[in-house]
This record gives structure tokens, C-alpha cells and sequence, in this order.
């Protein structure tokens, strides 16, 4: 009888036909290879490997831990998110068979009461021509600029709030201005709202705003230049709006004009979303 017990000690735990003369480093039971886990000393068996894993602390991601770094030192990561968003879209767009582009893109046709699909105003921003590459490179590249300006200035929520309500009056502006059946893709809306912001922003604060109003100037006239095909309607609408928005922001800058600042910010979304409901007052004959 003494004799036996040790003898089934030698034997695995899990599996009592299989012979072992390894222990785990953790509860000292028998296991055999199937059953061992390496450690940093030792193996471990099956249920103290699961135990381990249950009171181990959870690691984050990598990539939001970097993420959470690049926000701590203040970099742009609104920006750099946008910009991110747009190139894995793009990417996806060029894979055949899933018509990214058809499902996302903008129409006038898709503000008809019965063809109603509004989040489009807001999807066509990361939608890009897949056959002119300089089209998101160039809209991309401007963000970049003009990203890091603003972000650090107004900070990253004003910042996202700037850009989609810019991208937002763009294409109400094209739902007003453009044939309801053409499709428009791009972020110039949005891009050209950076634009009117940081120029109403440098005018009132002072800045020399020359080169933007030059710069701005020249996207505008190449909207309206045959064989473009350039949506000059969502280029107006975004800088109209995204002008409109930096006025709020210089004019209620103080510390004691945040509750204005968000009701006047309110108040300009509410009108927007009343003019991108067109065809239910206005229909389209």
C-alpha cells in the first residue's frame, strides 16, 4: 500500500496512464508534456496557467498605448486619426466587390424622404476619386497642415467639432447648389472649413492672413475651372461653415462664454440640419 501511492504519484494528474517525473513549479502536482506550460522557473499545469492568466494584470494594445503617449505630449492625434481613417478607406475602396464608394458618397438624391440616408453628408468626408491619387493626397497633406494648427489651438474636441461641422455644411451646400444627381466624394469640404476658420481666427486676432486669403482663393477659382471635376458647392459650404464656426470660437473665447459657445454652436447645427432637410419642405420635381 506505501508502496503505491508513490507510484501513482509519478503518474500525470490529468492523464493516469501516462508516466511523468515533472512536478508543477506552482501546486507540485505530476503532469505530463501535454500538459506542461513553461515558466519562468519550472513548468506550471493547465489550472494554474488559467489562474495566472485570470489575476494577471491587462495589458493595453499597443497602439492605444502609443496613442495615449502622443495625446500626453499634446501631439495632433485628432488629425493624425482623420488622416488615418481616410487612408484605410481609401484602401478599402480599391478592393473590388465591396463598393465602398457607392456607400458612402453623397447625393442630393440621398436626402429624397423616401432615398433618406443622411449619415452620407458625413461618409463622403472619407471618401476619395480612386482614380486620382492626388486627390487624397492633396487633401490629406493640406489636413496635415492645417490640422496641427487648429488642433493646438482650439484644442482636439473643438477641433473634431470644427471639422465635421464644416464637412456638414459642405454637403448641405451641394444638396442646394449641385445637380441632386451627381455623386461627390472628399474632405475639401471639411479642409476648406479649416481654412475659413483659421482665417476668421487670424483676422480678429490680429495675424497677417494674406497668403491664406491668396491660397483660398485659388482652390475656389480651380472649383469652377470644366474638366475638373471639382465640387465648388462643397468647397463654399465648408468654408462659409467652417468660417462661421471660427467666429464663434474667437468671439467666445473666454472662460465664462463656454455655455454660449456650445449654444451658439447648437443653434448652428440646428440650422443646418433644417437646410439638409430640403426636399421634405421643398420637394424636388
Amino acid at each position: 500500500m506505501s508502496d503505491a501511492a508513490p507510484e501513482r504519484e509519478s503518474f500525470c494528474y490529468r492523464h493516469p496512464d501516462r508516466q511523468s517525473f515533472v512536478l508543477c513549479q506552482r501546486c507540485g502536482r505530476t503532469i505530463c508534456g501535454e500538459c506542461q506550460t513553461p515558466a519562468p522557473v519550472g513548468v506550471i499545469c493547465p489550472e494554474c496557467m488559467r489562474e495566472q492568466r485570470a489575476t494577471a494584470p491587462r495589458t493595453k494594445p499597443a497602439v492605444l498605448t502609443r496613442a495615449r503617449s502622443a495625446a500626453e505630449r499634446g501631439a495632433p492625434v485628432v488629425t493624425y486619426s482623420i488622416i488615418g481613417v481616410t487612408l484605410v478607406v481609401f484602401v478599402l475602396q480599391l478592393i473590388p466587390g465591396l463598393a465602398v464608394t457607392d456607400r458612402l458618397l453623397y447625393a442630393g438624391v440621398y436626402s429624397l424622404p423616401f432615398n433618406f440616408e443622411p449619415w452620407r453628408m458625413l461618409t463622403a468626408l472619407v471618401v476619395h476619386s480612386t482614380g486620382l491619387l492626388f486627390h487624397v493626397a492633396l487633401n490629406m497633406y493640406t489636413l496635415w497642415i492645417f490640422g496641427q494648427l487648429l488642433e493646438g489651438v482650439l484644442g482636439r474636441w473643438r477641433f473634431l467639432t470644427l471639422y465635421l461641422i464644416s464637412g456638414f455644411a459642405g454637403s448641405v451646400a451641394v444638396l442646394w447648389l449641385a445637380d441632386p444627381r451627381t455623386g461627390v466624394v472628399g474632405a475639401s469640404g471639411a479642409i476648406f472649413g479649416l481654412m475659413g476658420a483659421f482665417l476668421v481666427i487670424q483676422r480678429r486676432l490680429g495675424g497677417n492672413a494674406t497668403q491664406l486669403l491668396i491660397l483660398v482663393g485659388i482652390n475656389l477659382v480651380i472649383g469652377f475651372v470644366p474638366g475638373f471635376n471639382i465640387s465648388w458647392q462643397a468647397h463654399l459650404g465648408g468654408l462659409i461653415g467652417g468660417a462661421l464656426v471660427g467666429l464663434i470660437y474667437v468671439e467666445t473665447r473666454k472662460r465664462d462664454q463656454r455655455g454660449l459657445q456650445v449654444g451658439l454652436l447648437a443653434a448652428l447645427v440646428a440650422v443646418l440640419v433644417v437646410l439638409s432637410l430640403r426636399y421634405f419642405y421643398l420637394p424636388l420635381f
